[in-house]
């Protein structure tokens, strides 16, 4: 007779064995591979991971042309635990000013020793993760995708929001434009007015919400800002306009950088739906506008990920990235699941209409949790707030 042990329940299966606590430190670790793959690295010191990994009990995945460094540069894959990457990084020491083996040095840190996770709003409160954070949806929009998420006149949504606040929504994110795809652009003017009035409304009878505006007009944002705004959810990862980094540092407001192609006009064509592997390059594209934002003097508390589900994604490209999202966790940067009753959803259940599509939502959330991301967008709050604080009262007995 035999019993599996998954990886994340070892520390509990050690204590139910009665196993000293120092034995359990030095054991746990050894329990799971975790495998990190670093991008770019220069063939002589893939070759040089390689040896040291094995060396260690270990491995290092290294695609042909790299022993003989026919190749330049190359990703590679590292397979080992936590211990093992411990010991790689003081091995990788003696070696730092080699083949660029430094940066694999900052790599493995970050990694080990990813810091608090938190998220600095433009007004200095602080918006921590010890739990999943829900940002509710309030569309200020007419021709929002889903009926019942738009919302016409102050009265209903300070409603909407009271609802959304008392059904535990941490946060809530105005939109004055809806980016569906095909949808035509509005001007930056009515924009501005849809979610100025709206904000000053929402922060004059919630004063200790937590307010995010959807838009990438600099304009907007900083009008936005300025009614009360207090984080900026820009589906162009701050690249749709070329103002937007110096306004949201201005302002010491965070930024939710989202990942798309093209326009909401043209992000649905079948070039800005190819991709080689979806998930690598949607990652290491949100970690570039990030370190941009970095330079701008945004660092990782003034920057949120989101993949981008729907924006230039197919069915199979959005599955793929519910599946891999653990690969954008793990860089001390919140991450945010923005999937709630998409398309995709009804095309995977039987061509629901969005109506429908509250059951395959919650599953996108319940998904998000156990990849460990941070934060879900979702319409419907207290379903999704249920569903995540039992996955979390489960989680905390491993």
């Amino acid at each position: 007779m035999f019993l599996t042990i998954p990886a994340e329940r070892i520390r509990t299966e050690m204590e139910k064995l009665e196993v000293h606590p120092a034995g359990i430190g030095l054991m746990a670790p050894k329990a799971a591979v975790l495998p990190l793959k670093l991008l770019s690295i220069r063939t002589p010191a893939a070759n040089i991971i390689k040896q040291e990994m094995l060396s260690l009990g270990g491995d290092c995945v290294n695609p042909k042309g790299t022993i003989n460094c026919s190749l330049d540069r190359v990703d590679v894959i590292l397979l080992g635990n936590r211990r093992q990457y411990q010991a790689l990084k003081q091995k990788l020491k003696t070696m730092a000013g080699w083949f660029g083996i430094q940066g694999v040095l900052d790599d493995l840190q970050v990694f080990l020793e990813p810091g608090e996770m938190v998220t600095c709003l433009a007004d200095g409160r602080k918006l921590t993760y010890e739990k999943m954070r829900v940002m509710g949806i309030l569309n200020v929009t007419p021709d929002s995708f889903y009926a019942g998420s738009r919302i016409s006149g102050e009265e209903a949504l300070l409603q909407k929001a009271e609802s959304m606040l008392r059904e535990g929504a941490d946060l809530l994110d105005i939109g004055g434009e809806s980016t569906r795809p095909g949808a035509d652009p509005v001007t930056p003017e009515e924009e501005k007015r849809r979610v100025t009035g709206a904000l000053a409304a929402l922060r004059k009878a919630f004063p200790e919400s937590i307010l995010s505006v959807d838009t990438y007009h600099a304009d907007t944002a900083e009008a936005a800002l300025e009614a009360g705004a207090d984080i900026i959810n820009d589906v162009t990862a701050a690249t749709g306009d070329g103002r937007m980094l110096e306004t949201a540092a201005r302002a010491k407001a965070p930024l939710v950088l989202m990942h798309m192609r093209g326009t909401p006009k043209t992000m649905m064509t079948e070039d800005m739906r190819s991709y080689q592997n979806v998930v690598g390059e949607v990652s290491q594209y949100l970690l570039e506008r990030a370190a941009a934002c970095a330079e701008a003097g945004l660092g990782n508390d003034k920057v949120i990920l989101d993949p981008g589900l729907g924006f230039a994604k197919g069915r199979a490209e959005n599955l793929d990235l519910c599946s891999g999202l653990a690969e954008m966790t793990g860089h001390g940067i919140p991450v945010l699941l923005a999937g709630s009753r998409k398309a995709f959803i009804g095309k995977v259940l039987g061509d629901l209409p969005a109506e429908e599509r509250l059951e395959g939502t919650m599953a996108l959330s319940a998904a998000a949790l156990y990849a460990g991301a941070q934060m879900v967008r979702v319409h419907d709050v207290k379903e999704n707030v249920r569903l995540i604080r039992m996955l979390e009262a489960i989680r905390e007995c491993r």
